[in-house]
């Protein structure tokens, strides 16, 4: 299963039906970044764009009119230049748009100022991305004005700029067959390369050498990129949440935690494993562990149709601070301490997010101010933590530098959940049966 079988006429088609009547729908792709004077950082194509285009080229542009008789989906992109794909890479051009990607006519980018204005005249309502950053409202208001500078000769001008970001967050919380096909592909190469390390980590490795056995394992499985910068934190910084720096050798008798995953065919996976650089947790890792895991999977017990997004963090707050008591960490009733949120110090994030083709995938948390209900289809992350920074005060300094998270993809199903990385280890003998 590849990207190239999902229907992205489809989505542009429910998309068409939930915009208001003589409405134009815009999307622009994303910008080439450059990384220093003569390099570019790898190519990603602008999420939303994708979702409705499978375009996986920069400089491109798509205009979508529901009501219109012609010219329904229209694409402006390069012209092909046999010059600069010789350098740079092959160009679909406007033959390749029509052709591979199904836009009823396609038109040079270098046009568009010339033919935009065509397009969008006579529609009431013109629906734009407000959040995004390759946002096109600059050029749109010189579109919109060459508009008006014609209304003598009865050109139309909109009525209404309307944000596409509420509805398209809507469309892609919820995924499709296809998809889910994508993630479970991208959820099974990642847990490869989480038993990968596991497997191999030792004592002297270095972070970043650490972090190659996931990158290996992620193209070898199909995977050319990580879907975001690796975490691979060992002893203290196992304990700094969104630690990148990599670069700390691996010491024996600490944990190593690495928050890791790939992106399959533009689907992101997420998944963090905590494991001993040596051989065995110690007895203070162990407990510590032993806290989070239960969190986990009493968290992942309230993921089904029906219970609000917020039930597993309520869950895991209240088994994290209870195992916190329990280990003399927190002093004072479970009761009180999770009111004034005591158990920060040591748990300090929401117990997860949606996840889809971007690591923290679009979609509200609430509806009418209240947490919104799972459904099926919706895909998320559960990842409870315990981080005991070697500055902290008051902690007994067994406890220091103990930094523990295990997260895991879940799909919200019909009757329950499926997880969908279930196959990197989590259980503590399983873990250290591969060390």
């Amino acid at each position: 299963m590849t990207d190239k079988a999902i229907d992205f006429s489809s989505r542009r088609k429910k998309l068409s039906e939930l915009v208001l009547d003589d409405s134009v729908i815009l999307l622009s792709s994303s910008n080439i970044k450059s990384r220093n004077s003569d390099s570019d950082y790898p190519f990603r194509q602008d999420s939303n764009f994708y979702y409705l285009s499978g375009f996986n080229e920069p400089e491109s542009i798509i205009v979508i009119r529901p009501s219109a008789k012609k010219r329904k989906y229209v694409i402006f992109c390069r012209d092909r230049d046999p010059l600069r794909e010789q350098w740079d890479g092959f160009r679909s051009g406007q033959d390749g748009a029509r052709e591979v990607h199904g836009a009823d006519e396609a038109y040079s980018i270098s046009l568009i100022d010339e033919i935009m204005p065509e397009l969008l005249e006579g529609s009431r309502n013109i629906y734009y991305s407000m959040s995004s950053p390759n946002g096109i409202n600059l050029r749109l208001d010189n579109w919109l004005d060459h508009i008006r500078a014609n209304k003598r000769q009865g050109s139309e001008v909109a009525e209404n700029l309307l944000s596409l970001d509420s509805l398209l967050d809507e469309l892609r919380l919820i995924k499709t067959q296809d998809e889910l096909l994508l993630m479970r592909r991208a959820g099974e190469i990642t847990c490869e390369a989480h038993i990968r390390a596991i497997t191999n980590v030792c004592p002297g490795m270095y972070e970043y050498q650490l972090e190659s056995e996931y990158l290996h394992a992620f193209m070898q499985g199909g995977a050319k990129f990580p879907a975001y910068n690796s975490i691979v934190g060992g002893g203290n910084n196992s304990c700094i949440l969104h630690y990148n720096e990599n670069s700390s050798e691996l010491k024996d008798g600490d944990l190593v935690l690495v928050d890791a995953g790939c992106e399959y065919e533009h689907y992101a996976s997420d998944v963090t494993r905590t494991f001993p650089v040596g051989k065995k947790f110690s007895e203070e890792q162990k407990k510590i562990y032993e806290v989070v895991l239960e969190a986990h999977q009493k968290a992942c017990a309230e993921i089904k149709p029906g219970n609000p997004w917020i039930r597993a963090q309520e869950v895991s707050v209240k088994v994290i601070t209870e195992g916190l008591i329990d280990l003399g960490l927190l002093k004072g009733k479970a009761e009180e301490l999770i009111k004034k949120e005591g158990y920060t110090k040591f748990y300090m994030h929401r117990i997860g997010h949606w996840l889809g083709m971007d690591v923290h995938d679009v979609g509200n948390y609430k509806k009418n101010g209240e947490w919104r209900d799972l459904e099926p289809g919706m895909v998320l992350t559960i990842e409870p933590g315990i981080y005991i920074l070697d500055s902290l005060e008051g902690v007994e300094d067994k406890w220091l530098g103990i930094g523990v998270r295990i997260e895991d993809d879940l799909l919200v199903t019909e009757n329950g959940h499926e997880v969908i990385t279930a196959n990197a280890p989590r259980d503590i003998k399983e873990i250290e049966s591969l060390r």
